[in-house]
């Protein structure tokens, strides 16, 4: 059997309230006493209090939950999720705290078990579309949470931290427009679950199931309204994933017929530089050039030239952080807007009229 922290106590002659302070509370004992405790602990190979446990008697475990995407790699791989993780951990380290990966599985019981076993003292939802359904798990288990993006159906003790998606969206795409373009085609990341690369219909912006996606593509189609065209003219294409490959992909076809698009807005700077990416094969022939547009702004966007929508991702993962370790008295001061810009860059121009 494995040792008990009774057993160290009976090794030193001492109470297990005394080798629980040698662990918890090392000030209460001198240190020739603390010592002596640690020496007969590893002698008898007892490896300490249970973590879990201790957490429980003191009421707190000292670790935010980050519930992800599906795809935990883009905490690694995408360029904007790195950022505003830093900004959490940087947050979560100046209060003591760590932070603990959860990711989001696609069917909501798996987010129901995951929430309820994830050993946390709070939520950052980050980026997790239509979230309600995995906020009333995180709500059942009393917890506190912070979201990345406002919530339609937000009461006071609501806290989150985003940007105004549809009308930062609206900016990029009037500056389209106002180049003189009017065949366009809108790029996001999953667009449709299960939809293949490329082309695909969908209804209206808000048939899209993720809450970002759809804000973005309502502030395109705003823009684009605006100067006569309507939703049924505008090309929609869905990218298998946030990258430049699937990017890439999902342009794949979109310059080979007779009236091909004369700009290309995506939901994000990933994919925007994965349809440059397209555009630069060796052999593509285009009848005039291309504008592409992204969303974020990261480091590789201002080396290819690209304009797109500037979002300050490492504030954002910063703010999220203090909300949910130190939440302001005023409830309204939980709910955080923060500004974006359109950088214009080499990536778009005038439309080339015949």
């Amino acid at each position: 059997m494995k040792p008990t922290l009774q057993d160290v106590a009976d090794a030193v002659g001492v109470s297990r309230s005394t080798v629980s302070n040698a662990y918890s509370r090392p000030d209460q004992l001198s240190a020739a006493l603390r010592a002596k405790i640690l020496d007969a602990a590893q002698r008898l190979g007892y490896p300490g209090p249970n973590p879990t446990a201790r957490s429980l008697r003191r009421g707190f475990v000292g670790a935010i939950g980050v519930l992800f995407t599906s795809q935990l790699s883009y905490a690694f791989t995408d360029p904007f999720a790195v950022r505003f993780l830093a900004g959490l951990s940087g947050a979560a380290e100046r209060h003591g705290n760590s932070l603990l990966l959860v990711p989001l599985p696609a069917d909501r019981a798996q987010v129901r078990t995951a929430v309820e076993n994830a050993s946390v003292d709070g939520f950052c939802v980050y980026c997790a579309g239509d979230e309600d359904w995995a906020l009333d798990a995180i709500h059942d288990r009393g917890l506190p949470y912070v979201t990345t993006a406002p919530r339609e159906n937000a009461g006071p003790a609501d806290r989150y931290v985003g940007i105004d998606e549809r009308a930062a969206a609206r900016s990029v795409a009037d500056h389209v427009a106002a180049l003189g373009h009017r065949r366009v085609a809108l790029l996001g990341d999953t667009v449709l679950p299960d939809a293949p690369p490329g082309p695909l219909a969908l209804a209206a912006p808000q048939d899209a199931p993720h809450s970002v996606t759809r804000g973005r593509l309502a502030g395109f189609a705003d823009a684009f309204a605006a100067v006569g065209v309507d939703w049924p003219a505008i090309t929609v294409l869905n990218a298998a994933g946030n990258s430049r490959a699937a990017g890439a992909a999902a342009v794949a076809t979109t310059f080979a017929g007779d009236d091909p698009p004369t700009a290309v807005l995506a939901c994000s700077d990933v994919l925007a530089l994965g349809v440059l990416d397209a555009l630069a094969e060796p052999g593509r022939r285009l009848r005039q050039p291309v504008s592409v547009t992204g969303f974020d702004d990261i480091a590789d966007a201002a080396a290819a030239g690209l304009t797109t929508v500037r979002q300050p991702a490492e504030e954002k993962g910063r703010i999220a952080g203090e909300l949910l370790l130190k939440p302001p008295a005023d409830p309204a001061a939980g709910h955080v807007l923060l500004r974006t810009d359109l950088v214009v860059r080499t990536s778009t121009g005038p439309v080339r009229r015949s």
